[in-house]
């Protein structure tokens, strides 16, 4: 083998133990929420037929990827019989020293968010947390807790930018993510 093909080989083997380093580390965490556990009525809709508490849960993140400058939270229903999901929850420009999120930091004003932190505009048309709230009958939905660690201290979009317009640009300066789901369905 070439001197050049081998050090390319290595090279590559280097990268992928990098970013598999990156990948393992990177963690979410939640106090009041296990993964792939049934979500409780704190983190239901109260609205649209549904009558929860629409209560943000405590979140936290630990082996950020370096050169980590900011990070991004979403909360999305694959599940939602739109065509394109749903959108519960969008927060991004949180400090890249902070490493987690109050319950209930979710609300409108999201005065118990990290300072500097904007929640972006939701699916139910506004910002804040918006709990799970499937269709009544329907199969159990999955609700998809992520966080996005970034390499810009903020993010170039609009006050009033779509939940996708923020994943684009949360996808373009992502360093990596960590992510846990839960379940929620109701009766007829």
């Amino acid at each position: 083998m070439s001197s050049f093909r081998r050090s390319l080989a290595v090279s590559g083997v280097l990268l992928a133990s990098a970013l598999g380093a990156h990948a393992d580390g990177f963690a979410l965490h939640s106090p009041t929420i296990k993964p792939n556990s049934t979500l409780s009525d704190a983190q239901v809709f109260n609205g649209f037929g549904c009558s929860g508490k629409n209560i943000s849960p405590a979140l936290s993140w630990s082996g950020a990827p370096a050169g980590t400058k900011s990070f991004a939270l979403t909360l999305y229903d694959p599940d939602a019989p739109t065509g394109s999901g749903w959108w519960h929850w969008v927060v991004y420009d949180i400090p890249a020293t902070a490493s987690g999120v109050p319950e209930g930091a979710g609300n409108g004003d999201g005065k118990g968010l990290p300072a500097g932190s904007v929640q972006g505009r939701t699916d139910f048309g506004a910002a804040g947390f918006g709990g799970a709230c499937p269709p009544a009958g329907d199969k159990p939905h999955r609700y998809v807790f992520t966080v996005y660690a970034l390499k810009v201290d903020k993010l170039e979009v609009p006050a009033d930018g779509t939940a996708a317009l923020v994943g684009f640009a949360v996808h373009a300066n992502m360093l990596g993510e960590a992510k846990f789901s839960a379940r929620y369905g109701r009766k007829n």
